[in-house]
């Protein structure tokens, strides 16, 4: 299997390729990249609740999925355009949720 963050590496350089913006203005786009990803994860839940009464069931739940892993990876693109060293960076931070959330002090289920 392909490891995950070379091939982020790869989409970034594409799109650092494809933009003449300045650096800035590239990092804010793709930031806003997210938001508009999660706007298609909304739609796509919409639609597989037949909630839009134009489209009825329009998405399926595997869709779904689907446009949550576009949010993950076009997060994860902009976390490496921003930081070359995005993988590290990543990794400290699911440190610290680890720490804070499965540590010592995390809530234990009931039982």
């Amino acid at each position: 299997m392909t490891d995950t963050w070379q091939t982020i590496t790869r989409l970034a350089i594409r799109l650092e390729n494809h933009s003449t913006l300045p650096r800035e203005q590239r990092i804010l786009l793709q930031l806003l990249k997210i938001q508009e990803e999660a706007g298609e994860v909304a739609e796509a839940v919409i639609g597989a609740m037949g909630q839009n009464p134009r489209k009825g069931h329009s998405h399926t739940w595997e869709d779904v999925e689907a446009e949550v892993c576009d949010v993950i990876v076009t997060g994860m693109v902009a976390l490496i355009r921003m930081n070359p060293d995005a993988a590290a960076v990543f990794a400290r931070h699911m440190e610290r949720i680890a720490g804070r959330d499965l540590g010592e002090n995390a809530e234990r289920p009931a039982g």
